[in-house]
């Protein structure tokens, strides 16, 4: 397994932001999700120093999806970035902290009412419209709340990123925004525009998920400079602003490629600036909106092991604590992770094996087939590279209880969620009534 920011291996013990994993284990338990604090920080300035032109303003929205609790919108408030939201929920765990609502942009393809009450209500920053209706509706409840909102159009611009098939946004049968190939897209735009309850900022798009190929991006600028410049001439409007979305790759394995976030937001700028010069078209604002990219490699997920198993088939097996329920995506996307025995990195990784759950499921193998050091019942297991869509995918399967959150930085740790309690699962339940039988 690769190290990966504060990673340091103290007489064979895993040690992450100054702290070993042996003391988190005894102070929080196991599973237990762990983010580097520093790890986090060091991505979020490169993404800045990256992000930057003479030419128009830049702003990075943290893509809370990935990873969101308050503690990490204390990060995202204290490191100068805004945040997006795609739930009322997410929505609900942003307002609640004491981050200016003016830095609160909001997502997703289907807001209830509830949700655009929230946004208008709460006077956010923006909504980013998915749909000629939706923008119907938002300016309804403008109108019936007295209040005026910044927005913004999701576009489909048609582009097939290479990545996995569920994480692709920009596909032409994609469920997210309006196409710019819509033969009427000049007139939902006209009739956005015209709606006095909103105030129209421009355009965003989103092309997909953990993406390596830059010629995307690039391609992905090219299309909207051109078409954002189509209707600003079209409608005679001045469109200040673009928003270009996240999706930045993010090494997991050695199958994957290390991305310099630094480098590649200077790409990203230098191509925006040589299309704006050669469309003769400007722009005041443009906007990204990392997730993965900040917090995937930053968070690991710490397991106590079980036991083993030899399967008559073969199979080995080595059963940790946690499985699905704390990280999905293998089962999901196949994704793939790396391991380590984190109390015994000495240990030469001699067998392979496959890191298996604990739910009732065939398909809960965090990883399959895998080299891993000598371990046995008790031992400590760390997956790397869990900050991004584990614990914000993680569910009660099996009535399985979330695991704790703690951030590490400097020798300390600080506990960010509590460990789910047994009183937690049953808090909402309600028995039959006596007579119902």
């Amino acid at each position: 397994m690769k190290y990966l920011g504060t990673m340091k291996d103290v007489d064979g013990v895993l040690e992450i932001g100054g702290v070993l994993v042996t003391k988190l284990q005894k102070d929080y338990g196991t599973p237990l999700y762990i983010y580097d604090l520093e790890l986090m920080e060091k991505k979020i300035t490169a993404l800045k120093e990256g992000f930057h032109s003479e030419k128009f303003k830049t702003t990075i929205v943290y893509a809370s999806k990935a990873y969101l609790s308050k503690g990490m919108v204390q990060v995202v408030d204290k490191m100068g970035l805004d945040i997006d939201a795609v739930s009322a929920g997410e929505l609900h765990t942003i307002l609640s902290t004491k981050i200016n609502p003016k830095k609160i942009h909001m997502h997703g393809n289907n807001k209830s009412l509830e949700e655009l009450e929230m946004c208008v209500e709460g006077e956010i920053g923006s909504i980013i419209l998915d749909n000629r209706f939706e923008a119907k509706r938002v300016a309804e409840v403008c109108k019936r709340l007295g209040k005026k909102i910044d927005v913004m159009l999701r576009l489909n611009i048609g582009i097939d990123a290479h990545t996995h098939e569920y994480i692709k946004t920009a596909k032409h049968t994609s469920k997210f925004g309006e196409s710019i190939f819509d033969k009427d897209i000049v007139e939902i735009v006209r009739e956005i525009v015209g709606k006095e309850e909103l105030n129209f900022l421009g355009f965003h798009c989103h092309i997909g998920s953990q993406i390596f190929d830059e010629l995307a991006f690039g391609e992905g600028i090219e299309t909207m400079v051109k078409f954002t410049k189509e209707i600003s001439e079209k409608l005679n409007i001045k469109i200040p602003e673009i928003n270009l979305g996240g999706g930045f790759g993010v090494r997991y394995t050695e199958e994957d490629t290390d991305v310099d976030l630094k480098k590649l937001m200077k790409k990203i700028v230098k191509s925006l600036e040589v299309t704006l010069e050669a469309e003769n078209f400007t722009i005041e604002k443009v906007s990204i909106e990392p997730g993965r990219s900040i917090v995937a490699q930053a968070g690991s997920t710490l397991y106590t092991v079980g036991g083993k198993k030899k399967t008559f088939g073969g199979e080995k097996y080595v059963f940790i604590d946690g499985g699905m329920t704390d990280n999905i995506r293998p089962a999901l996307y196949s994704s793939k992770y790396e391991s380590v025995v984190a109390n015994r990195l000495n240990e030469e990784k001699k067998e392979t094996i496959s890191l298996a759950g604990k739910c009732c499921e065939s398909g809960d193998v965090i990883i399959k087939d895998t080299k891993l050091g000598k371990c046995d019942e008790g031992d400590l297991v760390l997956v790397s590279c869990t900050g991004a869509y584990g614990h914000s995918m993680s569910s009660n399967y099996n009535k399985a209880l979330k695991p704790a959150v703690v951030f590490v930085k400097g020798g300390r740790s600080y506990l960010v969620s509590k460990r789910e309690t047994y009183e937690d699962l049953v808090r909402n339940d309600l028995m039959l009534e006596d007579n119902f039988y």
